[in-house]
């Protein structure tokens, strides 16, 4: 099919880097859609061409239909205890976000905070809440448009009445109650100028508390670093309440400092428990007056200390050593600790006491991932979640001293687990390393010859890609494709070693895993280079947009969603400039050198047949702002790549993805799904 592209206009736009002459003819796009009509028509402009286009696909109705009636079913999240009032997030199948409901009891659940009658469109959504310790209250953050940003307000559970208290500009932050219920601790920025919300970049984060009642300026300003305006802080209080924790951090690596203020002296002074930015130091909570810790101080697979709540000092004691295993979590409930590692990408849990006796573990229902068990020190049960390709998240209740557990809530999903298999092969990269890979298709599916197929890919910022459940991912395998994971460096699957070997200069190691990855597809026969797709989400659409640059030939198709395109560029806007932790900082020019040889905006090869690509992003993405995709797509419709299509498809008022309605998502799919298999000859197995 022949498509007529919208003119792009270029400009002149030039940089001179490090003796390198850079052309951006296209820095125009990187304007706010809210902002700018030019950049407005031009997304009107695009999503005209790739409606038309997408809309027109054989089975593209077929998939939407039957990919809402595979959502149609009962969903919820890990439940949250406060005395006797168990709060969990609740879908009934199709509703656009997911209703907060209290359990007293064993009484039946009661709604208590509904965001789908906050906006016509749905778009409007309860990002996280957050019980006081006596469950009377909620304080709830709201997210709209899928920004970032995030208002907070307060409910109170006996009523369902909301309170007047309003806070905002609140980003990157949760919250934590003072155990007296009196009022919470957060953190947040200064109010940005006006036209600047959405692309400046965020500075001079601060921690506050509220006092239920009080109006936003009054919140007391509890702690700062003035002299550093690109720390952020994340403030808790202790489980003892007595301290409150604040771990400040200032880029994407889990390098943390921690201080230590004093709750039962007003203005007490902040201690500096950890300084330097050296090593993860992440709070587990207090016990025998003793501060737990995580970390990966001498223990890349993680370990977890303890030090004295009395000491200024920091006394570390090891608790649990360090492991050939990585430990992904660690609580503690009913006076043992919970430690969640990872074995090949798959969870195992063991508990020990506060000692580091091993205990023994917890049964997992298979193999998966499991998430949760989280508490206070003194409760005696805990919960759990626990899911796999082909098995949709289930909730346990878990007794902490015997031992037992037993379904909480468990989703009667309209599809059969059993009818999919998943396995896990090894293959090597490149260079010879060895790296995971996930592979799941139905089970009745012969694979005697080559299948369309679908590689997914993340590899960066220390984010594992573990067994997860997901409705899209089923329908693609219920459509007869195969559904492949592939755990590449740059993630967290094997802790720090397996990240620092795929980030910075080493980045390269990604794309060449995940490029591996699609070779050991094809020369297993489970697919071949015209039936093979790639598929990722932001660090995951950079993935994907460096290799189709790079090896064009081996894909038939890709979808790269909200990526990071501009390689040079990112760390201006927003929230980049965390980035630079796992990419390396574009000014300097060791790493400018690196950045722009892999660049998909800078990158694209000329004279070169690629894959039919439609990139995904949304108007008001305001993590990865959409300019990154706006200008790659710009370049890839301006090039000599050939006949297939190079669409772009731009949500409106949507985010990164957190918050997006369920309508929004099932188009969505339906879109990706559709083009994928017709460029993939995939004849869709639709019941």
């Amino acid at each position: 099919m022949n498509i007529s592209y919208p003119k792009t206009r270029t400009s002149n736009q030039v940089d001179y880097l490090f003796g390198e002459r850079v052309a951006d003819p296209y820095r125009w796009l990187e304007g706010d859609v809210r902002e700018s009509k030019d950049v407005a028509a031009w997304v009107q402009a695009q999503n005209d061409i790739s409606g038309g286009y997408l809309n027109a696909l054989t089975y593209r109705s077929e998939i939407k239909a039957r990919l809402g009636m595979l959502w149609n079913y009962e969903k919820f999240t890990l439940p949250t205890k406060r005395g006797e009032r168990c709060f969990f997030m609740h879908n009934t199948g199709l509703q656009s976000q997911f209703v907060l409901v209290v359990q007293e009891g064993e009484r039946q659940p009661r709604m208590l905070l509904d965001p789908n009658s906050w906006s016509e469109d749905g778009a409007t959504a309860l990002a996280a809440y957050f019980p006081s310790p006596d469950g009377k209250f909620v304080a709830y953050q709201v997210q709209d448009g899928g920004s970032d940003w995030r208002t907070i307000k307060i409910v109170s559970v006996d009523t369902g009445e909301a309170l007047s208290d309003r806070i905002d500009w609140v980003k990157f932050s949760g919250l934590s109650w003072k155990k007296d219920g009196s009022g919470f601790f957060y953190s947040r920025y200064p109010e940005p100028e006006t036209g600047e919300a959405f692309q400046s970049l965020n500075h001079n984060q601060a921690v506050y508390f509220h006092a239920i009642g009080d109006d936003q300026p009054q919140d007391r300003l509890i702690y700062a670093r003035a002299e550093n305006p690109e720390h952020g802080f994340g403030a808790e209080v202790s489980s003892d309440g007595e301290t409150l924790v604040i771990t400040v951090w200032r880029g994407t690596d889990e390098r943390y400092e921690v201080v230590l203020i004093d709750l039962s002296t007003l203005g007490a002074a902040p201690v500096e428990l950890i300084s330097g930015f050296e090593s993860n130091y992440t709070y587990i909570a207090t016990a025998n007056n003793r501060h737990f810790f995580l970390t990966d101080s001498n223990a890349p697979r993680g370990r977890v200390v303890s030090t004295p709540v009395d000491d200024t000092v920091a006394d570390w004691l090891e608790v649990i050593p360090e492991s050939e295993n990585v430990i992904s979590g660690v609580s503690i409930v009913g006076g043992r600790l919970f430690a969640t590692y990872m074995q090949d990408v798959k969870s195992a849990v063991l508990t020990f006491d506060l000692d580091g006796a091993l205990i023994g573990d917890v049964t997992l229902p298979g193999v998966g991932t499991a998430s949760g068990f989280g508490g206070e020190p003194e409760d005696t049960e805990t919960f759990f979640g626990f899911e796999s390709f082909n098995q949709p998240y289930t909730l346990y209740r878990f007794d902490v001293g015997t031992g037992d557990q037993k379904v909480f809530k468990q989703p009667d999903a309209p599809f059969n687990p059993d009818g999919f298999v998943v396995r896990q092969v090894f293959y090597p990269s490149k260079d010879g390393t060895e790296i995971p890979m996930f592979i799941a298709h139905r089970k009745d599916l012969d694979l005697s010859s080559a299948k369309p197929a679908l590689l997914y890919g993340y590899g960066g910022f220390n984010v594992p890609l573990t067994p997860a459940f997901s409705v899209t991912r089923l329908q693609w395998m219920e459509m007869g494709g195969v559904y492949a994971v592939a755990n590449i460096r740059g993630g967290g699957e094997y802790g720090k070693a397996w990240h620092d070997a795929g980030r910075l200069r080493n980045k390269q190691n990604a794309f060449d895993d995940f490029i591996a990855a699609g070779e050991y597809l094809i020369e297993k026969g489970v697919t071949s280079k015209d039936r093979l797709s790639i598929f990722g989400g932001s660090n995951g659409g950079l993935l994907v947009g460096a290799v189709v640059n790079q090896r064009p030939g081996l894909f038939a198709a890709a979808i790269p969603a909200v990526g990071v395109m501009d390689m040079l560029r990112f760390h201006k806007f927003t929230a980049g400039r965390f980035w630079t932790d796992d990419y390396g900082d574009p000014d300097e020019k060791e790493h400018f050198r690196n950045l722009y040889a892999y660049s998909p905006y800078h990158n694209i090869n000329e004279g070169e047949d690629y894959p039919a690509v439609l990139i995904t992003t949304a108007d008001t993405d305001d993590r990865v702002v959409p300019g990154h995709s706006f200008k790659y797509a710009a370049a890839l419709q301006a090039a000599d790549i050939g006949d297939k299509p190079h669409l772009i498809r731009i949500e409106t008022r949507a985010g990164h993805g957190a918050g997006k309605p369920t309508e929004k998502i099932i188009e969505e799919y339906a879109d990706m799904w559709a083009f994928l298999a017709h460029h993939t000859e995939l004849e869709p197995h639709l019941p």
